[in-house]
């Protein structure tokens, strides 16, 4: 294949990957057509606006569309690269993989692929999903030649590079990173470290196959989960020993070798809480720790809402005469980790869910990076302030605006440690 350089890009799924990846490869002066089934989203970033919370977005995205580099369309059209940037959920209990998202954009370029294209799965996804992708796209396109039944003489790339990125440093991260490339041929992988080169400074590293490339995303999302259910599980044992878990850290901490993380309420998102689950589904009787620690992790929620109930009856011991109904909560944060808007998987949302459902007196609750409150919790009430003057509260995310503030009166269930050490005023 001749060396070119690339003209044009589109972009597959305009969230909170696809949208910076879009406006990355914008600003470098290439023309960039996103793609996203969502009409307000498409609408939005026409406008150079942009319908997700992330530092420096905006203004990227306001010059791309503003210099003419970038458009968001329902429909794909041709182009040179295709990134497919869509959610890769599981379902069920069993917690399997659901790649329908993938398989609905592999059909979607389909019909406008041409030889010298490179199709590239940034979602991530299961261990062989890079494969199943070029096996769609072939049974669509049986007049093209793939990299599974014509190697490096093919007349489509493919290749998997999954996001590494951190949400609210996206933009920097998108840059700096290293990237792990896994092309399914040599001059896949080749053609693809050309593509992030436009923009990337950080070493594009080149894995032998998809295969490797998928399960390293996978694997480093596993052992920060893993390594968080530590921290859940050494509160929970800490809580019943009458121990401070977040001096017990500080100090465990000080040993050379010993970096415990902080706990919380569990473990959210779009990354951490959904892939272990991929390798325990590819391999349930091998992977005894990664779901031991999703467990874990994932019953957290659940000691936290216990912890809520027991000061409710603690607070109506100390008061005769008044029920649930009389005791107000007060809930600080939904999203999944500190300063952004995103609440996709948060164990917060999920316990302010259940507490307002469950619970019959008055719910406040402090989240100041949403303008409005989820559907499922209209009941509640959406603070702009520190609302004092409740009975229990219940500290879920450690946002930047939270610290430094004054420990409330009353009851505190604290999942973070914001109030460690603090003073009633």
């Amino acid at each position: 294949m001749q060396d070119r350089t690339f003209r044009r890009i589109s972009v597959i799924g305009l969230g909170y990957i696809g949208l910076p990846t879009a406006a990355m490869f914008a600003s470098r002066k290439i023309e960039v057509v996103g793609v996203d089934v969502n009409p307000r989203a498409v609408d939005t970033i026409n406008r150079g606006e942009i319908h997700i919370v992330e530092p420096d977005l905006d203004m990227v995205v306001h010059a791309a569309v503003k210099e003419g580099y970038l458009r968001a369309t329902m429909a794909v059209e041709p182009a040179e690269a295709f990134l497919i940037a869509v959610p890769t959920p599981f379902r069920g209990e069993k917690h399997e993989p659901d790649l329908s998202y993938v398989e609905a954009a592999s059909a979607a370029i389909a019909p406008v692929l041409a030889p010298g294209n490179l199709v590239i799965l940034e979602s991530t996804s299961p261990v062989g999903a890079t494969e199943a992708m070029a096996g769609w796209l072939a049974e669509a396109r049986p007049d093209l030649t793939f990299p599974q039944t014509h190697g490096d003489a093919s007349d489509i790339r493919i290749a998997h590079c999954p996001e590494r990125v951190l949400p609210g440093k996206v933009m920097q991260e998108l840059i700096s990173n290293d990237r792990v490339i896994g092309g399914m041929t040599r001059a896949c992988s080749e053609l693809a470290v050309r593509l992030y080169r436009t923009f990337v400074t950080g070493d594009c590293v080149v894995a032998s196959s998809p295969r490797v490339a998928e399960m390293c995303k996978l694997t480093e999302n596993s052992f920060r989960d893993v390594n968080i259910a530590f921290a859940n599980e050494l509160s929970i044992i800490c809580d019943k020993l009458d121990v401070d878990v977040w001096e017990l850290i500080r100090l465990a901490n000080r040993h050379p070798r010993v970096n415990i993380l902080q706990p919380g309420p569990g473990v959210g998102g779009h990354c951490i809480a959904v892939d272990p689950w991929f390798i325990v589904s590819s391999a349930p009787d091998e992977a005894r720790l990664i779901r031991t620690a999703r467990e874990v992790n994932d019953a957290k929620p659940v000691w936290v809402l216990s912890k809520v109930r027991e000061a409710i009856g603690t607070y109506l011991m100390e008061n005769p005469g008044k029920t649930a109904a009389d005791v107000s909560l007060a809930i600080y944060g939904l999203t999944f980790k500190p300063d952004i808007d995103d609440m996709r998987e948060s164990p917060a949302l999920a316990i302010a869910r259940r507490l307002v459902s469950d619970h019959p007196g008055p719910v406040l609750v402090v989240e100041p990076n949403i303008a409005s409150l989820p559907v499922s919790l209209q009941s509640a009430m959406l603070e702009d302030d520190w609302p004092n003057a409740a009975d229990v509260h219940v500290m879920l995310v450690d946002h930047s605006s939270f610290k430094g503030r004054s420990r409330p009166k009353g009851h505190l269930i604290d999942a973070r440690g914001i109030w460690a050490n603090l003073k009633c005023p």
